[in-house]
């Protein structure tokens, strides 16, 4: 069979070898993920789209040197024969130098696409995604590697399975690159990242929804800011189902994902400000619109705004990459025995140093060590006289909790990334559970604490108050502000003290 004239050019013959190498690499990709189970979605994203892809372009390329070829002869470009390139496989010369191009041909598809292969996992590693870009992606680095999902690598929550997200991942990281090589990247980093997979396939691969728990006990070590850092301890039955796992979701704060209620809100781009929430029962077909007297918004500007289906991104928004505040930190430490609660005044000195804003680390490693000497310079040179070894042993580690939560460079801290669990230091749940919700016949969305949460053990350490596990105590603030707890959010003073 021999090919037609017009086959004989150079654009033919460079699609010619392109789609030889690809179909070589195919079948060496196939021999691999059998030889070694090597099989996984990415791979075979790479085996049966990429690599067919370059396939398919070689074999395009080939009637396009045909058509381009013709056209030249149609004009009157005779090709001179002597110039074809011709294959002579009786000519020992000519075979000599197709085995040679062969094997070397062969060595180098293999290395190519093990170098691909090698090179395309590592994109989706943990150290490419965290170490690539290094100033940008240190914060949420840094908070993945102590985060409670620090064995679980990025792409399976932010990529997930299927090739749509991961080709969408890939031209979202593209832009990324882009703006960090030109530098107009913003600090801190814009949340919430808007096309960001629905919990439900990612979250859910582990956390499913049949396995939900149901209320567990949460002991809490808070160090107050007094001469003898005083602990003060709360231990709460938190709600999080019902009293017995067989009621399934019907109450408690996961009632919030319940299968049987559709929920939805809007809210600003933060997701900071909800000034409209939506509850409907699929069984019963109730509906209950609540609106906040706080925030109040027209219907024209609510018809403007995005509705949300609630999931669990809507309270646990930071899983992974979470920036908690100096007080629960420094409580940490304390709890954890690296530094001492008895040396007088520390969690004030403390606090009073990692309250100021510093614009890098190496200012703010100096500036914590600097104001906690000068705190205890000022007021209390006594307790440094007597506890100057302890004092300056804790500086170190103080400043290492700071640099695990506090990146300067990015504008990174507590406040820029608030978190949606509790009420603390943030809104989270008092977003909608702040009393101020209603629907048009009164009904409230209740901010008791009751509803999520009781309290059965409180007070200095040594000498709590309990209360039995079925029943509950009021809360009794550690500092006597009568009762400005009740009529406030939490966080409209602990965003900023202690």
């Amino acid at each position: 069979m021999k090919l037609p004239k017009s086959y004989f050019n150079y654009i033919s013959y460079l699609g010619t070898i392109i789609a030889l190498i690809a179909w070589v690499a195919i079948i060496f990709l196939i021999v691999l993920a059998k030889m070694f189970d090597a099989g996984n979605v990415y791979f075979e994203l790479f085996t049966y789209l990429i690599v067919p892809g370059f396939l398919v372009a070689g074999l395009l390329i080939i009637p396009i040197g045909m058509y381009l070829q013709n056209r030249r002869e149609k004009k009157g470009f005779k090709e001179d024969e002597s110039k074809r390139l011709i294959f002579d496989f009786n000519d020992p010369k000519t075979r000599n130098a197709a085995i040679i191009f062969s094997v070397v041909t062969v060595f180098f598809v293999l290395f190519t696409v093990i170098g691909s292969y090698k090179g395309f996992h590592y994109t989706e590693s943990v150290e490419f995604c965290g170490t690539l870009c290094h100033e940008v992606m240190e914060p949420e680095y840094v908070a993945y590697q102590y985060s409670s999902h620090a064995r679980v690598k990025c792409a399976e929550c932010h990529v997930g399975e299927g090739v749509d997200f991961y080709v969408k991942s890939k031209m979202s990281g593209l832009r990324q690159v882009f703006k960090y090589i030109a530098g107009t990247y913003p600090t801190p980093i814009e949340t919430p990242i808007r096309n960001l997979r629905p919990a439900r396939e990612t979250c859910e691969k582990c956390h499913w929804p049949e396995k939900f728990y149901t209320n567990k006990i949460r002991h809490e070590k808070y160090y107050l800011a007094d001469s003898s850092n005083t602990e003060w301890d709360i231990i709460m039955k938190m709600k999080i189902g019902p009293d017995h796992a067989a009621m399934g979701q019907t109450e408690g704060i996961h009632w919030h994902i319940n299968p049987n209620i559709e929920m939805e809100y809007a809210s600003d781009e933060k997701r900071e400000i909800i000034p409209w929430v939506k509850y409907k029962n699929k069984l019963t077909g109730v509906e209950l619109v609540f609106k906040s007297e706080e925030n109040e918004i027209t219907e024209d500007s609510l018809s403007k705004m995005e509705k949300r289906p609630f999931d669990c991104m809507d309270c646990h928004n930071r899983p992974s990459h979470e920036y908690h505040a100096p007080s629960y930190f420094v409580n940490h430490i304390f709890t954890s025995g690296e530094i001492s609660s008895k040396v007088p005044y520390l969690k004030a000195a403390a606090m009073d140093a990692l309250n100021d804003i510093y614009s890098t680390k190496d200012s703010a490693k100096m500036g914590i060590e600097n104001k906690i000497i000068q705190y205890y310079t000022d007021q209390y040179p006594d307790v440094l006289a007597t506890f100057e070894k302890e004092i300056k042993a804790a500086i170190p580690v103080i400043y290492t909790a700071y640099s695990r939560n506090t990146f300067p460079e990015m504008k990174v801290r507590y406040t820029a990334y608030p978190r949606h669990i509790g009420h603390l230091e943030s809104n989270g749940c008092s977003r909608c559970h702040d009393g101020k919700h209603k629907t048009a016949e009164g009904k409230v969305i209740s901010r008791d604490c009751s509803v999520c949460h009781t309290f059965i053990g409180q007070g200095v350490f040594g000498k709590l108050n309990y209360a039995t596990i079925d029943s509950t105590m009021e809360f009794q603030h550690p500092v006597d502000i009568d009762n400005a707890w009740k009529e406030s959010n939490c966080s409209e003073c602990h965003v900023e003290l202690y």
